[in-house]
């Protein structure tokens, strides 16, 4: 296609905090054929562990700066917060001053990378590019909340919906009229088989009992007190193991608090984020994912690249990796039922060899060159 003029591609995103979008977000930048396509990113804030991780042939344009760059004074810093707020504001009212002259927005297709990023893309000023909605969460979980009616109404004003998982579709037509919305295809996250490997071998991590090891962020739907409790409740009934969370967010203050309580200081770690997790998932003895909700959850499959007996809650497009049994083990979101699979990964030797001997070839279930052509297919088809 060298002969023919590329496609102008924006990718609208918040910002680059470690998350299953970002990493998503960074393989599409990666990997999309770049003879056909002139791939750009613009983020609202330049923070978070991922922003050097961004393709360094790839022009970003960024709204305003991060809170890692802010001045370490305490009213400067918040001096500096709140005239950041007062930029994005700005900016979402008067969406062609960001367009005309940070953007330069001349995109012939721009790409909403989750839903907190719909009325950006949607409000954009050029009004002749292709608007595509890429949508991972779960409506179900949303039922009820205030903010779910605006997202309904965001997403049938898209040109096209990638959904990031089968339940993400399933569960948004299960409660609405799919001829309200625009077409829609669901295309599986990609995953980097052979970095994850590397990565997993970048430095030296060891325990000295059994371990489980949980990524995520520190958030009420991540259900990680209910894991907490779990875990309390197990080492009362003498089982002794640890658990090990990798991951940071705004409850890691109460969770912190009820470590504390529960006397669990020891045995429930809080690692903080780390860019780079895999070295504590390949050197744990098990896995445990205990979210309430989650669309198609990229560690999941970090998991089973790196081998580790997983316990998951069945939510999502999980059971589109895992086979409860076989190459995983579901529980529902309740602390009973995580306590009692935890004591069978404990205490059932047959059952963790039979598992890890299913993991063995886990990674030939990812073909990532299927992914990239599915969604280059849907850019090229929307713009033609």
């Amino acid at each position: 296609m060298t002969n023919t003029k590329k496609i102008k591609v924006l990718f609208r995103h918040r910002s680059m905090e470690m998350g299953g979008v970002e990493k998503v977000l960074l393989s599409m930048l990666n990997n999309l054929d770049r003879d056909k396509f002139d791939l750009r990113l613009a983020l609202n804030l330049f923070q978070g562990e991922l922003r050097n991780e961004i393709p360094e042939n790839i022009p970003v344009k960024i709204l305003a700066g991060g809170k890692e760059d802010f001045p370490k004074n305490k009213l400067l810093n918040k001096a500096a917060f709140i005239a950041r707020g007062f930029k994005l504001l700005l900016f979402q009212k008067f969406p062609w001053l960001a367009d005309n002259f940070i953007l330069h927005n001349d995109a012939d297709v721009e790409i909403a990378t989750g839903y907190t990023m719909f009325s950006d893309v949607l409000n954009s000023s050029n009004k002749n590019s292709k608007k595509i909605g890429w949508f991972h969460t779960d409506v179900s979980i949303l039922r009820g909340k205030p903010y779910l009616p605006p997202i309904i109404e965001n997403l049938k004003k898209f040109d096209y919906i990638i959904f990031g998982g089968q339940q993400v579709k399933d569960a948004l037509y299960a409660d609405y009229n799919e001829a309200d919305f625009p077409p829609g295809k669901v295309v599986l996250n990609p995953i980097n088989t052979e970095e994850i490997i590397k990565k997993s071998e970048a430095f030296p991590v060891s325990y000295d009992k059994k371990t489980f090891v949980s990524v995520g962020r520190l958030h009420a739907r991540k259900g990680f007190h209910k894991l907490l409790e779990a875990h309390a409740a197990l080492l009362n009934e003498g089982f002794s193991h640890q658990i090990v969370v990798i991951g940071d967010g705004e409850e890691r203050e109460r969770l912190g608090e009820r470590i504390r309580e529960l006397g669990v200081t020891e045995s429930f770690i809080l690692k903080g984020t780390h860019v780079n997790p895999y070295p504590f998932i390949k050197n744990a003895d098990y896995y445990i994912l205990p979210s309430e909700s989650e669309g198609w959850p990229l560690i999941i499959a970090d998991a089973l690249i790196l081998q580790r007996p997983i316990i998951s809650t069945n939510v999502g497009s999980i059971f589109q990796m895992l086979e409860h049994g076989k190459n995983g083990y579901f529980v529902r979101p309740d602390t009973e039922e995580m306590k009692e699979a935890m004591k069978t990964f404990l205490t059932d030797q047959e059952l963790i060899e039979k598992l890890r001997s299913n993991l063995l070839y886990s990674k030939d279930q990812f073909d990532n060159r299927k992914i990239y052509r599915e969604v280059e297919e849907i850019i090229t088809n929307l713009v033609k």
